[in-house]
C-alpha cells in the first residue's frame, strides 16, 4: 500500500504543476488557490470501508477523500457521502487559504523589490550631477577642482 501511496503522490505532483503552468493566462493569486484548492482536494485522505466475501468482516483502509467520495456517490452510500464529501471540502477550503497565503508572502516580497528599485533608481538620478564623489547629503564637503 505504500507503494501506491508514493506513485499517487508522483503522479498528482506531476499534476499540480502542469495545471499551474497551464493557469499561466491568469493572474498570480487566482492561480495559486486553484492549484492548491486542487491538492487540498487530491491529498487529503479518507477512511472506507470493503464488504469481504466472508460472513461478517470488513477491509478498512484509507484512500484519497475524492476517491471515497466518488465510490459513495456511484454506489449512492449517503453516509460515507457526506463524511469523505466534508472532508474534500475542508481540503479544498484549507488550500485555497495556503495559497492566498502564500501570494501574501511573494506579493509584499515583490513590492519591497519593487520600492528598493524605485529608490535605487532616485538614488541614481539625484546622483548624476557632475560630481558623484561626495553629496551635501552625506554631510561631506566639496573642493574645488583645478585642471579640469
Amino acid at each position: 500500500m505504500s507503494s501506491l501511496w508514493m506513485i499517487y503522490i508522483a503522479l498528482s505532483l506531476v499534476v499540480l504543476l502542469t495545471g499551474y503552468l497551464g493557469l499561466a493566462f491568469l493572474p498570480r493569486l487566482p492561480r495559486l488557490v486553484i492549484t492548491w484548492a486542487v491538492a487540498g482536494v487530491m491529498w487529503m485522505p479518507a477512511a472506507f470501508e470493503l464488504p469481504l466475501t466472508d460472513d461478517g468482516e470488513v477491509y478498512r483502509g484509507e484512500a484519497p477523500g475524492v476517491m471515497v467520495a466518488a465510490v459513495a456517490f456511484v454506489e449512492h452510500n449517503a453516509v460515507v457521502l457526506a463524511g469523505s464529501g466534508m472532508k474534500v471540502v475542508f481540503a479544498a477550503v484549507l488550500g485555497a487559504l495556503f495559497g492566498i497565503v502564500l501570494w501574501w508572502f511573494g506579493h509584499k516580497r515583490r513590492v519591497r523589490k519593487a520600492e528598493e528599485a524605485r529608490a535605487q533608481a532616485r538614488r541614481e538620478q539625484a546622483g548624476g550631477e557632475d560630481e558623484p564623489s561626495v553629496s551635501r547629503a552625506e554631510g561631506g564637503r566639496r573642493e574645488p577642482v583645478l585642471g579640469q
